[in-house]
């Protein structure tokens, strides 16, 4: 009794500092960027061959958010006002495409930043494609430890690590993912990085907390995590849901449900998290099928809906308040046409609300191949959300559109390699951040912001995990 009493309160404790270090962060002043695009040259190579991503974070302990820019070789780390703070050369696990080359995926920026060990610093963490697991002070990039994690069955050599919060701890736990390397769920097969485990952070070398081969998630890329049920620890998402102690979480048996084992190329390319159904306990897990061409709503408790339109494949999504007249959050499908895309758009209740043409919609000189790397963005400062998106499969323009009509509403001339959305500078909005040859490029809305006063995003756990564990496939 004792023993469960103490475990109680040690997991309330994690909770409170979590909540109490975002909530100092976001009353922190985040002065806005004088310069519109704020522009930060990086001391790296300019190629692009659509391996290595961006991620922002507080690594230096000044409450302004930093820039962590990862490159086959190279790991870059640039202040929030653009000095440079370090750069390592280092052979940083950014795997291309997943089906032939493992984790992280396309796009997938490999690392990863919080304060791991409890000493109120940052620290940036990432794998080797030897396997070993750095772990480095965010201020300086001095190593702290290099560890072989240890391994499951299966396992060769782990691919991908995501901090966690399974014991009620904060961001003390690590989770490793890695792809069966032979046999029949290599390749494209639907299990792609089914191999999963848990660690404390201060011992993956050790013990795992949990661990399974049984994961199943996006094929294209990692894991997703998040607080799915608002007991302040984190489940990671997918076709299957692993609890924070590791119990799989499947009641509606999705695979055996919809009998896609009839499918033999299924697979999901996307999972997205976010509290589509407000009227639901906790959040959703949106997941996208490719091959059996549906979009399917699920939560912990249960199978919500699955739908299709015209079982033309969604491939890639956005999902946010893209008509606030309507409850609950909309989902944004791209489509799968190589060419001339023609997105749709279900409601919270898997109802059609829209359908169009994207080049009727898009600017004149836009790519008849359509958009990539959709996000969602809080543009505007009003209820209703936007997307972003880079023009696809060229380092081309940057586009913010409306989802429900299509219509593109600002465009940045660009050279894109990479796009990425968060809240960065000035209010509680968020910029478009772009990486372009060996540069950053930093846009934040010049409009007044009609609700200045709102918590800062990053107070909230999915959003603060969704910006470290995206790739291509799941912005």
């Amino acid at each position: 009794m004792i023993l469960a009493r103490s475990l109680k309160w040690i997991h309330i404790i994690g909770i409170l500092i979590i909540f109490f270090g975002y909530s100092q962060r976001a009353m922190a002043d985040w002065p806005q960027y004088s310069a519109n695009p704020f522009v930060i040259q990086l001391d790296i190579q300019a190629e692009d061959d659509g391996v290595g991503g961006i991620v922002v974070a507080d690594v230096n302990g000044d409450h302004l958010l930093d820039y962590l820019v990862t490159k086959p070789g190279f790991l870059a780390v640039y202040h929030h006002n653009g000095g440079k703070l370090w750069v390592k050369k280092i052979d940083v696990r950014v795997a291309g495409e997943a089906e032939t080359n493992g984790l992280p995926g396309w796009h997938g920026p490999g690392v990863q930043a919080a304060d791991v060990d409890g000493d109120d610093q940052c620290e940036v963490l990432f794998l080797t494609n030897d396997g070993n697991l750095h772990i480095l002070e965010g201020a300086t990039g001095k190593s702290k430890k290099v560890v072989k994690p240890t391994l499951i069955p299966g396992v060769e050599k782990w691919e991908h690590v995501i901090v966690a919060n399974v014991r009620g701890l904060g961001d003390r736990d690590l989770i490793f993912q890695a792809c069966p390397r032979s046999g029949p769920d290599f390749g494209r097969g639907a299990k792609r990085g089914r191999l999963i485990a848990a660690f404390p952070a201060e011992a993956p070398e050790g013990s795992p907390l949990w661990q399974t081969d049984g994961y199943w998630g996006p094929a294209h890329g990692t894991a997703r995590i998040a607080d799915l049920d608002g007991d302040g620890r984190d489940e990671v998402a997918g076709v299957t849901i692993i609890d924070h102690d590791g119990k799989f979480i499947d009641k509606w048996h999705y695979s055996d449900k919809w009998n896609l084992k009839a499918h033999g190329s299924f697979h999901v390319d996307s999972v997205f998290i976010y509290d589509v159904r407000p009227d639901l306990p906790g959040l959703e897990v949106v997941l996208l099928e490719e091959g059996a061409n549906h979009i399917s709503l699920v939560n912990m408790d249960q199978f919500i809906w699955r739908t299709d339109y015209q079982h033309q494949e969604p491939q890639n999504a956005a999902v946010g308040d893209f008509d606030p007249n309507r409850p609950g959050l909309e989902i944004w499908c791209r489509s799968r046409y190589n060419k001339h895309q023609k997105p749709f758009v279900f409601d919270a209740t898997g109802q059609l609300v829209a359908h169009y043409e994207m080049d009727k919609v898009a600017p004149e000189g836009w790519t008849v191949e359509g958009v990539e790397v959709i996000w969602t963005i809080d543009w505007t400062g009003g209820a209703k959300q936007l997307a972003a998106a880079k023009e696809r499969h060229k380092s081309g323009d940057v586009a913010i559109f409306d989802p429900i009509s299509g219509k593109f509403l600002q465009l940045f001339k660009e050279k894109a390699d990479r796009l990425y959305v968060a809240d960065v500078s000035g209010d509680w909005r968020e910029e478009v951040i772009v990486v372009s040859g060996n540069e950053i490029h930093v846009y934040h809305n010049t409009v007044s912001n009609p609700n200045p006063n709102r918590q800062r995003l990053w107070t909230q756990n999915h959003y603060r995990r969704s910006k470290m564990t995206w790739n291509y496939y799941s912005p």
